[in-house]
């Protein structure tokens, strides 16, 4: 009995010791409570596989009650959103290129003519296909939707035509990616994520690792001002963060065949920019944590939702207001419009400008953060 008590009373002791030992350390037991409920909300709320309220331009080159039928159809279907409308192809182009509308429909002159006279007119849709399941069921209901609108219209003497099946024709074109190959998108957009992986926590930890070993000390006793400090500490980053860049597109071109039709000079742009806002996080991240464990937990507590709600593994599209809300604060969500716009699209600077200044400004809020927060250590 005494031998049991004793066992009883060394487990106990050690067991309140581990609850009070949680309880200091308050971050790993807020990310205990917190992580699961940020997966529950995301997973539960966010993610959405099946994207709705898509929205369209309209390239129209005649007004009749048919046409207006069709268009209300694609509408009232759930899937299209009518946002736009096109004067030209160049223009619809242009709107598909900077990601502003994810389908253009495009209905020529003489189509009402030709189908009241049995003709079989087609309909032409454009799709963004970049990423292939954000439109995919809209595109395999398109021709669906049309010709099922028209059986309203198509009355009286007009009755015969119900006769054939399909009296529109629906022409789709999936454009920069018409076979929907999965790895056109998640290949580019792998290049973000394994940026902001590696980067923030290679960062992070850098910095906590001075302090953990006590060489903290001598790096503040250097006649070095704050900013001098940021920049000596990550510029070896920056390098790795290159090379995986060029691993990871030399990979792209040979092992998996994904098409590079932009500007070379322009990706660079991007990813230098993108590289710096991960680094400049992970530095942030540093002057928060107390020890490299600290710092992983911190960075996976900013690579969750980074990685869900960035348009990485689901449509952007298909996520909820709010998620969209938290999605375009995330420097990762503007990377990956930049990578797959000139990799998939040969984007130009004036197509992604918005994109590069959004990673820009997170840029240079984080460094702003994370020099005061250094200089508040060196005091």
């Amino acid at each position: 009995m005494k031998h049991l008590t004793g066992i009883y009373s060394r487990i106990s002791g050690i067991f309140i010791k581990e609850m009070i030992q949680m309880r200091r350390d308050k971050l790993t037991f807020a990310m205990m409570l917190v992580i699961p409920v940020v997966q529950l909300i995301l997973f539960g709320f966010a993610i959405n596989t099946d994207p709705k309220r898509l929205p369209t331009a309209v390239q129209a080159e005649e007004q009749t009650p048919i046409v207006r039928t069709i268009l209300a159809a694609l509408e009232n279907s759930g899937y299209f959103e009518l946002v736009a409308t096109s004067t030209d192809s160049r223009q619809g182009e242009q709107l598909l290129i900077q990601g502003k509308v994810a389908f253009i429909v495009t209905i020529p002159a003489g189509f009402t003519k030709k189908l009241l006279r049995g003709e079989h007119p087609q309909l032409l849709i454009e799709a963004d296909a970049s990423d292939p399941s954000a439109s995919s069921n809209a595109v395999s209901r398109a021709s669906i939707m049309v010709n099922q609108a028209l059986r309203y219209d198509l009355t009286g003497s007009l009755a015969p035509l119900q006769a054939d099946a399909l009296p529109v024709d629906v022409v789709l074109h999936r454009s920069y990616n018409p076979e929907g190959i999965t790895q056109y998108n998640i290949v580019p957009g792998l290049l973000g994520v394994i940026l902001t992986m590696t980067s923030v926590m290679i960062t992070a930890i850098a910095m906590t690792r001075e302090a953990e070993r006590g060489t903290m000390e001598n790096l503040l006793a250097l006649p070095a001002k704050p900013f001098e400090v940021m920049l000596g500490k990550i510029m070896p980053y920056t390098v790795v963060g290159i090379v995986q860049t060029l691993v990871v597109l030399l990979a792209a071109h040979y092992v998996f065949a994904v098409p590079f039709t932009g500007s070379v000079a322009l990706l660079i742009i991007g990813v230098g920019i993108f590289i710096l806002a991960n680094l400049a996080l992970g530095f942030t991240f540093s002057t928060i944590a107390k020890s490299q464990m600290e710092a992983m937990q911190l960075t996976f507590f900013f690579f969750l939702p980074s990685i869900l709600l960035s348009g990485f593994m689901f449509p952007f599209r298909g996520m909820p207001g709010w998620a969209q809300f938290i999605g375009e604060a995330l420097p990762l969500t503007h990377f990956l419009r930049v990578v797959r716009g000139v990799m998939l699209k040969g984007a130009q600077l004036t197509d992604l400008v918005n994109e590069l200044y959004a990673i820009l400004i997170f840029t240079i809020i984080l460094s702003v953060v994370a020099i005061l927060r250094y200089r508040r250590t060196l005091d």
